[in-house]
């Protein structure tokens, strides 16, 4: 049985930083590409970060480029989310998804519960 678990959420002021954590366990997460996606209330649910299987290539929403960075921590085994100059329309839960494909517009078949990041002063 597979099982994603995110971690690293909290609440940071405008301009913070913070690291979010996914890790799995019934699966290897090389094995798969990752993204994150969040849901502020609301609103829908967007990706934000992906990394590829294979070459790990990455891709970013426009609205996060050169500020969220996604990579494989090999000491960890996870995949984390590194979020810097935070601004208030961050605020969301965030969720990793794994998955065959890499993509910010692909199916992922696993889904963690999410970690609530609050960015506000």
């Amino acid at each position: 049985q597979v099982h994603v678990v995110e971690s690293g959420g909290g609440l940071v002021q405008p301009g913070g930083s913070l690291r979010l954590f996914c890790a799995a366990s019934g699966l290897t997460l090389d094995d798969y590409a990752i993204a994150w996606f969040r849901q502020a209330p609301g609103k829908e649910r967007e990706a934000v970060a992906c990394i590829a299987r294979t070459d790990y290539s990455t891709y970013y929403k426009d609205s996060v480029k050169g500020r969220f960075f996604i990579y494989r921590n090999k000491a960890k085994n996870t995949v984390d989310l590194e979020m810097n100059s935070l601004e208030p329309d961050d605020t969301a839960v965030y969720f990793c998804a794994v998955g065959p494909d890499y993509g910010l517009e692909v199916p992922y078949d696993y889904w963690g519960q999410g970690t609530q990041v609050t960015v506000s002063s």
